[in-house]
């Protein structure tokens, strides 16, 4: 991501902006001085979400002053009291836990850390490998368990996973989230492709309308 490639995805129309911080594996890394330059000049009410691979509250509060985005999207599972910790430290920061969706355990972890996150984001990464993959994948995971999860919690789901213009109806009608998220699927050679953008704006809008 580019401040260019920022300013492409809002005026095509995204709501957010994932602004990728150092992972162990998959696409559009962004250094932490890019992240703040870019968090600096999107306009309201655009949010920008900082994706932290960082799984201690201190590492994840000192992250995210680092970069000044209003939100924090956890891509992996935080170490116990972190959530509230952020909170404490980042009372004006929301907080987005990932869970990724391999099976039916996904669903009593959305229902036990409900009441520590503002939202959750469903993908296909798998943290259990040796190199984690924690977002980016381009693969789609299994809709019905993310369907269980938005029934199950009372915060807002956001579904990403292998969206793209051609299944994102589909994927809307069987998860109903709250948003979608994408990366790959509107990528060409490593950075934001207009034209891909376009069409799924265009899918989406058809959608929710």
């Amino acid at each position: 991501m580019s401040v260019a490639e920022a300013r492409l995805a809002v005026s095509a129309g995204a709501s957010a902006l994932g602004l990728v911080g150092q992972m162990p594996s998959g696409p559009g890394v962004v250094d932490d001085s890019l992240i703040a330059e870019i968090a600096a000049i999107v306009p309201p009410p655009v949010a920008t979400f900082l994706l932290t691979s960082e799984t201690r509250a201190d590492a994840i509060i000192d992250h995210v002053r680092r970069c000044g985005t209003n939100t924090v999207q956890l891509v992996d599972r935080v170490e116990e009291g972190a959530h509230a910790a952020i909170r404490r430290a980042l009372p004006q920061v929301k907080v987005v836990q990932v869970l990724h969706v391999a099976d039916a355990d996904v669903v009593d972890e959305a229902r036990s850390l409900a009441g520590a996150v503002d939202a959750f984001l469903l993908d296909s990464g798998n943290p259990k490998l040796a190199v984690k993959e924690l977002g980016g994948t381009g693969r789609v995971h299994d809709w019905d368990l993310s369907r269980r999860i938005v029934d199950a919690v009372d915060r807002p789901v956001f579904l990403a996973g292998g969206l793209r213009a051609g299944n994102i109806s589909d994927a809307v009608a069987r998860v109903r989230p709250f948003g979608v998220d994408l990366c790959s699927s509107v990528r060409s050679q490593g950075r934001l492709d207009a034209d891909k953008l376009a069409a799924f704006f265009a899918a989406i809008n058809y959608v929710f309308a």
